[in-house]
């Protein structure tokens, strides 16, 4: 059993790092985030797997932390995301009074 824990801890890890390359190379913001929150969920499976198969449950403490952390993120993304359109829309529209 932990010979198939470890290799599903390998998965997971080969998934993080696809999810690097998803944030390095973009293309968009958006992109980056769902990256990012890629990172969170897979990291709590993982950490999950590796408490089981190590015997250590003070890092299925760790991943729940991990998890309040990348619910953060994506909050901050979408208030941050959510501003930046605000800005925009505010813009047009005084663009637009202005042409009439």
């Amino acid at each position: 059993m932990t010979l198939v824990l470890h290799l599903v801890a390998l998965f997971l890890l080969l998934t993080l790092m696809l999810g690097f390359v998803r944030i390095w190379r973009g293309p968009t913001a958006a992109d980056r985030m769902l990256a990012s929150q890629l990172f969170g969920t897979t990291g709590v499976a993982l950490l999950l797997v590796l408490a089981e198969a190590q015997q250590m449950p003070s890092l299925r403490d760790v991943a729940l932390i991990l998890a309040v952390l990348a619910v953060f993120s994506v909050a901050a993304f979408v208030t941050r995301v959510v501003r930046i359109e605000s800005a925009r829309s505010d813009r047009h529209a005084v663009k637009g009074n202005g042409d009439d």
